[in-house]
């Protein structure tokens, strides 16, 4: 494995959704957000620091799983391996919340959709930046 390779391919994922993030929960649905306040913890912006904690680790992961399966076949394995991941997390972590707690449908339907996009794009980075040692 390529380590310094790595850490800049996982430092560059994780700044991908850090960006993509504030775009699509402070910018596209912060109108949405602000219309059920019933549902979001009054402490929220308290607990931030462990979502930057568990994105640091997503991407660590995300970059990892990717490294080890690295195919050499450009930027379509990136589109592939984020689509991939992407189904795997947005089917489950969106559509559980709204099995559990009292979201709109349209809300979990676009945390779907944008999180998919989101790791499309993450997919496409790492594998511009990830290569093996030669």
């Amino acid at each position: 494995m390529n380590v310094k390779r790595f850490l800049l391919a996982a430092l560059a994922v994780f700044v991908t959704f850090q960006v993509t993030d504030y775009i699509v929960h402070m910018l596209i649905l912060s109108e949405t957000y602000a219309s059920i306040p019933e549902v979001w913890r009054p402490d929220m912006m308290d607990k931030m620091y462990i979502m930057y904690i568990t994105g640091a680790v997503l991407a660590i992961l995300f970059t990892y799983i990717f490294a080890k399966g690295y195919q050499g076949k450009g930027i379509m394995e990136g589109v592939r391996y984020g689509l991939v991941i992407g189904l795997l997390m947005t089917i489950v972590g969106s559509f559980n919340q709204y099995a559990v707690y009292p979201l709109p449908y349209e809300l979990v339907l676009q945390w779907f959709l944008y999180g998919l996009v989101q790791f499309i794009i993450a997919g496409i980075v790492v594998s511009l930046i990830y290569k093996p040692k030669a």
